[in-house]
């Protein structure tokens, strides 16, 4: 599938005239392969999980967001692929547009595939998707260690036509393993769930900033055009 084929749907449910989001341009990333997590506070707050996969960001909404407890297992929801560019993005998008409200990007970093077949040889990371079944490390500055999506619902060629659900878990390390867990990130308040951040109060991890200030900064924005 070319790049323009892959983003389609993305580029569908936009209006780039209205949304400050980026379009995309065709071509890889760099040598290393990325992942971002955002925050979106949109009609139903959640987090997204994106992935590089062949040249674009396969991507997941988390209701719940991603846990740093092997205990819990976290819905995750594919959604239409993201241009690379998206990595970088935090804003406001317009009410009225798909997906209208802020994202915050509140972890980044790199991620490496561990998924292999039953002899132990590595499978293709897209290929490991297709199956429904992937096993990764993220590398970022929140999110750290093995983690693995499973798809439990929907998809794969079932011919049941229900949408795909999936599961994204965090494997248990050593010291997980030994009864002591691990939590990385701000956690508790008002919408968080039990090993994952806070929405309200996490910051990005690339401005600082919270989804209010990102609001906040965004109105100022609009009335000092206004004011010329």
């Amino acid at each position: 599938m070319s790049d323009d084929d892959a983003l389609r749907a993305y580029r569908d449910k936009r209006h780039f005239d209205t949304t400050s989001e980026p379009r995309g341009q065709n071509g890889g990333g760099a040598d290393e392969l990325s992942f971002v997590v955002q925050i979106h506070d949109a009609r139903r707050m959640h987090f997204d999980f994106r992935l590089e996969v062949d040249g674009v960001l396969k991507s997941w909404a988390v209701p719940k967001g991603p846990s740093t407890d092997p205990r819990d297992k976290r819905l995750a929801v594919p959604t239409e692929d993201h241009p690379l560019e998206y990595r970088e993005f935090e804003g406001v998008i317009p009410q009225g547009e798909y997906g209208g409200g802020t994202v915050i990007v509140w972890d980044e970093g790199t991620y490496r595939s561990l998924s292999h077949d039953r002899r132990g040889r590595p499978v293709p990371f897209g290929e490991s998707l297709e199956r429904g079944h992937a096993t990764f490390r993220l590398h970022g500055t929140k999110l750290q260690g093995e983690y693995a999506l499973t798809r439990f619902h929907g998809g794969g060629g079932d011919g049941s036509g229900e949408p795909e659900a999936w599961l994204l878990i965090k494997a248990r390390g050593k010291k997980e393993k030994n009864g002591k867990t691990q939590h990385t990130g701000q956690s508790g308040g008002k919408g968080a769930a039990h090993g994952s951040p806070d929405p309200w109060r996490a910051r990005s991890v690339r401005s600082g900033r919270t989804l209010q200030q990102v609001v906040d900064s965004t109105a100022d924005s609009s009335r000092n055009e206004e004011a010329r």
